[in-house]
Formats: C-alpha cells, structure tokens, sequence
C-alpha cells in the first residue's frame, strides 16, 4: 500500500531531535545512515561525515517520521518554514515514475528520479506550489 511521511530537515542535530522523538514516542530507529554511508564519489567534509543523511522511527501503524541534516549542495537551502518534506512510497516502479513527473510539471527538480545506492528508484522535487517531494520506490518492499 503506498504511503506519505513527513520528513524533518535540520541543521546538524537531527540525530539529537530524533533521540529526543524517540523517548517521547517510543520504539526503535528503522534506518540510520550518516553521510559516511553514501559512495565515496560523493564529497563531504569531515565535520559533517557524522551527521544523519536518513533517519526513519516508525509511529503508529505504518506511519514513519523521517529525517535527516541538511547539507550544502543537498537540495534547496535550509530556511524555517521549508525544513520539511513530504515522502511519497508508491506501490510499483511505473507509479513512482508517474507520480514523480506528474508532482514535477511545473515545478523543479534538484535530483531526477533514478536508481539510489540504497536500492531504491528516488527523486527530489518541488511542485509549482513550493511543497518539496521525495519520491521513494524501495525495490525490496514486498509486493
């Protein structure tokens, strides 16, 4: 079944707001990657290595709140009132593809939707509204 999340952006503490989450709330981290974990292509200074690039707590019955730290060159610029986005997981492939470019008409596109190291079809957009999008097929989820 395909499912929206909302995503909390920060600016270097997204691992201590979502410990804090975690107290509140309750359960246990599905994912945590840092920006160490992506492809060493990928430049990242030393001072942000550590910092959270996803962080997933599932809540409730299939809701998850995400997160990650906002960092230069990764998407718009972190203001107040932009520090979320909302992630779309679709059921198959061709509907990622066409939700993906049915979001995109009119807006913009910093990361096209294509294959992600973590295995999954995901893009970035911002719809002609100004609400950013994730868009996240994981190839591992069952069907």
């Amino acid at each position: 079944m395909a499912s929206i999340n909302p995503y909390l952006n920060f600016e270097g503490n997204c691992e201590e707001v979502f410990n804090f989450y975690k107290t509140v709330i309750g359960g246990e981290f599905a994912t945590v990657m840092r920006f160490t974990d992506m492809p060493a292509e990928t430049p990242i200074t030393e001072s942000d290595a550590n910092k959270i690039l996803h962080i997933a707590l599932p809540i409730g019955d299939g809701s998850v709140l995400m997160g990650s730290d906002c960092m230069p060159g990764f998407g718009p610029p972190f203001n107040a009132g932009n520090n979320f986005t909302v992630s779309f997981s679709p059921d198959s492939e061709d509907d990622a593809r066409r939700i993906f470019d049915g979001l995109a008409a009119g807006g913009t596109i910093p990361m096209p939707i294509g294959k992600s190291f973590w295995n999954s079809l995901f893009g970035i957009l911002t719809d002609k509204f100004g609400i950013q999008w994730m868009v996240n097929y994981d190839y591992a989820r069952p069907a």
